[in-house]
């Protein structure tokens, strides 16, 4: 039977069962995480990541961010540390962006609108930073665009239908 513990401050039941009901009531997932909406969502966006014309967007992408991080030093960048240093940031932050979206869409989808800003704002920094000349202009337009479609083209894998 349940025998009362006195603890000092009043009495509490040492019932084993009451004690693991609530073990498996805090360990079970939520009632959203098995709702019928949210798993035929799920299975939609992990059946549009792994297409293939999903799978080469991501790898492109991961491809352009890692390009637009080492293009300082592949381009030569003469003494614009600025520039450097935003290309390098927004260079890894891509690729770490693709690398999710490759692995993981279906729970990363909701952030690739973030890729289109990436490319127009790769686009824009020569003027933004005002530090730039002929050659990092032309990087940065080309790898932007490049970075823009992709960003594009990952945010349509996600609205994608089934056919």
């Amino acid at each position: 039977m349940n025998k009362p513990i006195d603890r000092g401050k009043g009495r509490f039941t040492s019932d084993p069962l009451s004690l693991r009901k609530v073990v498996l009531m805090m360990a079970r997932a939520s009632a959203i995480d098995s709702h019928p909406d949210i798993t035929e969502m799920r299975r939609r966006y992990e059946w549009a990541g792994a297409r293939p014309s999903a799978q080469a967007i991501d790898g492109f992408a991961l491809l352009a961010g890692l390009y637009l991080a080492i293009s300082p030093w592949v381009i030569g960048f003469n003494d614009l540390s600025r520039l450097t240093v935003i290309n390098l940031i927004v260079g890894l932050a891509l690729a770490v962006l693709a690398a999710g979206f490759a692995s993981a869409y279906g729970r990363t989808h909701g952030v690739s609108w973030v890729a289109p800003i990436l490319g127009l704002w790769t686009i824009m920094s020569p003027w933004v930073i005002r530090e730039a000349d002929t050659a990092t202009i032309w990087n940065n337009v080309v790898t932007g665009i490049v970075i823009l479609l992709l960003g594009i083209g990952a945010v349509a894998v996600g609205t994608s239908r089934r056919t």
